[in-house]
């Protein structure tokens, strides 16, 4: 019996001979796939260690290190005082360019303003002086003022003559004149009268010098006197005095006292100048010497002075 390659399948079975089968697979239907979820950030993952391998014993923690042991105890440090960290802090200074221009122009700004000052201030020798020195200062001052107003008032009357008179030289004349007797009285040589004062210094026990007679002389002028006489001397501007054994000269001739000056001048201004507190009376007195002051209506002033020729000054005019 011949056998097949293919078993024959047993009859009866009922089936159709199947159609053969193409080369190409058949594709089975894809699954649809489902919405993912929303992926949320993911932490950063640290750097995992390399694994070690497992050991049946407990693995233990390190241990810290141990700080060493000193060998031998610091000695303790004094602490600073207050005073030591300012010291410290200050010096040596520490000073930049800035601030030493700064500093620099402070100084000269300071030094300007203190000349600045001291030369407004009242450097005079008033500032030292005493109260009878200002009292009798400002009495001399008021004297000296009055004495110019009037000079003023004169002059300007004077003015006013010569331009209302109808004869003007003849007015000048007299005015010329009499300008004479003035500078004749000043210079004392010729002869003066009026009211005035009469002082008399008595010194005892000799000790009233020519120093203070001269300041007497200048306290009297200053106080207004137009014409001095002192024992029989007339007393000009070039007048001087000095000490003589047992007295005082004036102008090289020797005077004793009693001293007695006879003064023309407006007596209510004469008196008080040599009487304020301080002044000349006091002075005297204290150098045990006796002051009299005699006021007079009629002063006669009757010591002349030769008038000296110049030898060399001529007049402009000639």
């Amino acid at each position: 019996m011949s056998t097949n390659d293919n078993p024959e399948e047993p009859e009866g079975t009922g089936r159709t001979p199947e159609s053969p089968k193409s080369s190409e697979p058949e594709k089975s239907p894809e699954p649809q796939k489902s919405p993912e979820p929303p992926q949320l950030p993911q932490s950063p993952q640290l750097p995992q260690s390399p694994q070690q391998p497992r050991s049946s014993e407990p693995v233990q923690p390190p241990r810290a290190p141990e700080p060493p042991e000193p060998s031998e105890e610091a000695p303790a440090q004094p602490e600073e005082t207050g005073r030591q960290r300012l010291a410290a802090g200050l010096w040596p200074p520490r000073v930049s360019r800035a601030q030493l221009i700064v500093a620099l122009l402070l100084f000269v700004l300071g030094l300007g303003l203190a000349i600045q000052v001291r030369s407004n201030s009242d450097s005079s020798a008033l500032r030292g002086a005493r109260q009878e020195d200002l009292v009798r200062i400002l009495d001399e001052l008021d004297g000296r003022t009055k004495r110019l107003e009037d000079e003023k008032q004169r002059l300007e009357d004077q003015r006013k003559e010569l331009e209302s008179s109808s004869d003007q030289a003849e007015e000048a004349r007299r005015q010329t004149v009499e300008k004479e007797r003035q500078l004749g009285i000043l210079a004392g040589t010729v002869a003066a009268q009026g009211p005035g004062i009469t002082l008399k210094i008595t010194d005892p026990t000799g000790q009233v010098q020519s120093d203070q007679l001269l300041d007497t002389l200048q306290e009297l002028r200053a106080a207004g006197a137009e014409a001095i006489q002192i024992n029989g001397v007339r007393i000009v501007a070039s007048s001087y005095f000095s000490d003589e054994d047992g007295g005082v000269a004036i102008d090289g001739k020797k005077i004793t006292q009693p001293y007695e000056f006879k003064v023309i001048g407006k007596p209510q201004d004469l008196e008080p100048a040599l009487n304020i507190p301080g002044g000349v009376v006091q002075t005297l007195e204290k150098e045990q010497a006796t002051v009299a002051v005699t006021r007079s209506a009629k002063i006669v002033v009757d010591a002349l002075r030769a008038a000296k020729q110049p030898d060399y000054a001529r007049s402009s005019s000639s």
